[in-house]
């Protein structure tokens, strides 16, 4: 894997960049649980294979992952390359012009969201020599489009914001009297702006503080992690991995793959 920061301009909106290439001798099966960002994947090499809670697993090639309340499945067969760009839901509508709430499946095709640019994007990473250079036209790609955006609404910019800044833990009707508006308005803009509602976003965060916690445990402090991470008690933090990783807490911990390669799936 090879990692690097987005141009400062695009602070807050994109996160990072990562390119990746993998050769091993048989199947490998990830688990991707639910996360508070958008992430695109741009495919540089043999499609991968993806389904997840009502969705069969299908061959798909670079494509868009929203911010969903679910859980998926990825696999190849042992050689995967791309470059993985992990945006801000603020960032990735502004990128991707379109409401976001219409992104609700498990993952979107490139070419449904960004047309034949996204396809040109892809073709001209693939015939780049070096990582460097494929981070920079990553760069100006969204630099060219963000630019051309409409900035996002001021109203979900705050209350984004604070849900970053609370890790999900400030209830929505607070958010609606910070604004001074109806909680219905919040929810509206919310929505098209990020995708799910509050309310689905600050659990979805506070999961997501959790997976972060538990990733760097021995499974010794599972029932603390929860509490900390705003949880009544571990059985609530356990209902959420069912839902939000499609496993339980200690099997997704036993789980990691060496080397931060992520979670690996069963057979």
């Amino acid at each position: 894997m090879v990692r690097c920061a987005p141009h400062p301009l695009l602070a807050g909106l994109v996160r990072r960049y990562t390119g990746f290439v993998e050769h091993g001798p048989r199947r490998l099966r990830r688990r991707e649980v639910a996360q508070e960002q958008v992430t695109l994947i741009l495919n540089l090499g043999p499609p991968l294979r993806i389904g997840g809670p009502g969705e069969p697993t299908a061959q798909r090639d670079s494509f868009v992952a929203a911010i969903t309340d679910t859980w998926a499945i990825t696999e190849h067969d042992g050689v995967s390359s791309g470059l993985q760009v992990d945006l801000s839901p603020l960032g990735a509508h502004m990128l991707l012009g379109v409401a976001m709430h219409e992104l609700s499946a498990l993952v979107i095709p490139l070419d449904e969201v960004l047309g034949r640019e996204g396809s040109e994007l892809v073709e001209a990473l693939v015939g780049a020599a070096y990582w460097p250079a494929r981070f920079e036209l990553v760069d100006r790609f969204i630099l060219r489009r963000i630019e051309a955006a409409r900035p996002p609404s001021p109203d979900v910019a705050f209350a984004w914001s604070r849900l970053v800044e609370t890790s999900g833990r400030i209830p929505v009707a607070a958010l609606a009297r910070e604004l001074g508006c109806s909680r219905r308005h919040l929810v509206a803009r919310f929505r098209e702006q990020v995708g799910p509602a509050p309310k689905t976003a600050a659990r979805i965060m506070r999961f997501g503080d959790a997976v972060r916690r538990l990733s760097l445990d021995d499974g010794s402090r599972f029932a603390d992690i929860a509490v900390d991470c705003g949880y009544y008690d571990q059985p609530h933090l356990n209902r959420d991995f069912r839902d939000l990783a499609g496993t339980s807490p200690g099997e997704y911990v036993a789980s990691r793959l060496p080397d931060g390669f992520g979670f690996a799936a069963g057979p």
